[in-house]
């Protein structure tokens, strides 16, 4: 099978999905590296969507014969058919029918069970994939979820690998989709809705092995019953997902701040449209935010500074009501009304800012977008710690990473810029921060680090500006 976005292989025995290579994603930046290939399984049952009648309890797999040994799409509105029949031991026959898009990784298939014998027969009809972590281990971030994923009952349900060695997971209800999920790709089947279903999931962490039960289903003499599924192998893109629909936009998951991490996301890839480059984007897209946010933290530094002008009249009044701590609180107050200063003028402002700033974190952690986009110079890849190559190895570090080294050296500056009321051990305590936050990403992805020092530089120039303003 072979389409614009991808190239399929089926095996004819169990019918399982040999292989999937999809053809506009590269399994690692390097260019020889070939395209991304989702099905790593080598035995013919150990592939993805192996149906059985015997809920896929591992009996001998049906041989499918297919009606044509390829099939080629090449227009982006192109449709196509392949019909796959399995004739069972006891009577039955299973026809298979694939229905693929030129434009879309969502894969149509039916599987409609005939019963031409005189007796009503029941089954136990099931679907089952077999998954093992995509491409390369050095793509997957420890700080995202791998593994096994459904959404059941209108909610996302991620199961840990580790924690199928405690034993199988079972799900059931109202199955939408399951599958298998990391960072950027996923495989999954999606049921036909309406009917509910029971999903057990059981293996380990190399090796994930889901099936979607049907339960038992009664077929009568001479007749048939068909059982419908949807296969989704492609990138775990937003925009794509939400095109095809069976709530497969579930598995794009930014926790907490999903509400707001979906707008930027769509932000930013509006801006690479005019731009070309998500480097481009990504700094635009933090200005943008910036200047959204500018009044506020404007407001919150300048009562900052007025605090720490106040700091020699607090300390004054905590020595001389230091042992009568009512009339020092009344007094401050008095000192905060006369001076017009809220003490606490210089935090709201940055509380509210949090919550948006982390939403563009989580998005520039997960987005499929940065995945081996360049921005310029050493940096090739945004999803990758940004690393310029010396001529030798460095140990650990395998090269010097100048912008996160940047951006701990824009923290430093920001942070002797800025106002503070902490008492000097606090004070010290903090200048540490720098030092801490420049450890911390040196294995964050590039794109990361860039929002973090553009934002750092804008922090600078507000700061820059507001004590120039007070000197004035």
């Amino acid at each position: 099978m072979d389409t614009p976005l991808y190239t399929a292989v089926i095996n004819e025995q169990g019918g399982g999905l040999k292989s999937f290579v999809l053809k506009n994603y590269r399994n690692t930046m390097d260019k020889d590296s070939g395209p991304m290939q989702l099905i790593l399984g080598k035995s013919a049952s150990e592939l993805p969507a192996l149906f059985s009648l015997d809920n896929a309890a591992g009996t001998a797999l049906s041989t499918f014969k297919a009606d044509k040994n390829a099939l080629t799409l090449t227009g982006q509105g192109e449709s196509g058919v392949l019909t796959m029949t399995a004739q069972l031991a006891d009577g039955l026959r299973i026809v298979r029918t694939l229905t693929f898009r030129g434009d879309s990784y969502l894969i149509g298939m039916d599987y409609k069970v005939h019963n031409p014998t005189d007796k009503a027969v029941q089954v136990s009809p099931a679907l089952a994939l077999a998954n093992e972590p995509f491409g390369h281990a050095s793509e997957t971030s420890k700080y995202l979820f791998a593994g096994p994923a459904a959404y059941v009952n209108g909610k996302l349900v991620e199961t840990k690998p580790k924690k199928l060695t405690e034993g199988p997971v079972v799900l059931q209800g109202q199955v939408s989709w399951t599958g298998y999920v990391d960072n950027y790709f996923m495989a999954a089947a999606a049921p036909a809705p309406g009917n509910g279903h029971s999903v057990t999931v059981q293996g380990s962490e190399q090796h994930v092995r889901t099936v979607i039960s049907e339960g038992i289903q009664t077929i009568p003499a001479n007749d048939a019953k068909t059982f419908a599924y949807k296969l989704y192998f492609g990138p775990k893109k937003l925009q794509v997902l939400q095109s095809v629909g069976s709530d497969l936009a579930k598995a794009v998951d930014f926790g907490w701040f999903d509400v707001l991490a979906k707008p930027m996301l769509w932000l930013l890839n509006f801006i690479h449209q005019f731009s070309g480059n998500y480097g481009v984007a990504i700094i635009l897209l933090t200005v943008l935010i910036k200047l959204v946010f500018w009044p506020v933290t404007q407001k919150g530094m300048k009562s900052m500074k007025n605090m720490q002008k106040l700091q020699p009249k607090i300390a004054k009044l905590r020595e001389r009501f230091k042992d009568d701590p009512a009339k020092m609180n009344q007094e401050m107050m008095g000192l905060y009304k006369t001076y017009k200063v809220n003490p606490v003028g210089g935090c709201l402002p940055m509380l509210i800012q949090i919550p948006f700033f982390f939403a563009l974190y989580r998005v520039l952690m997960a987005a499929i977008e940065l995945r081996h986009a360049p921005f310029m110079l050493w940096i090739n890849d945004l999803s990758a710690p940004d690393r310029l190559w010396i001529g030798f190895d460095i140990p650990y570090l395998h090269g010097i990473p100048i912008l996160t080294l940047l951006m701990g050296a824009s923290m430093f500056f920001q942070q002797k810029m800025t106002p503070t009321t902490a008492d000097p051990t606090q004070a010290r305590i903090m200048q540490f921060l720098p030092i801490v936050f420049t450890f911390m990403f040196i294995n964050f992805a590039s794109g990361l680090v860039l929002y973090w020092f553009v934002n750092n530089l804008l922090s600078i120039l507000q700061q820059y500006l507001i004590n120039r303003q007070n000197k004035a």
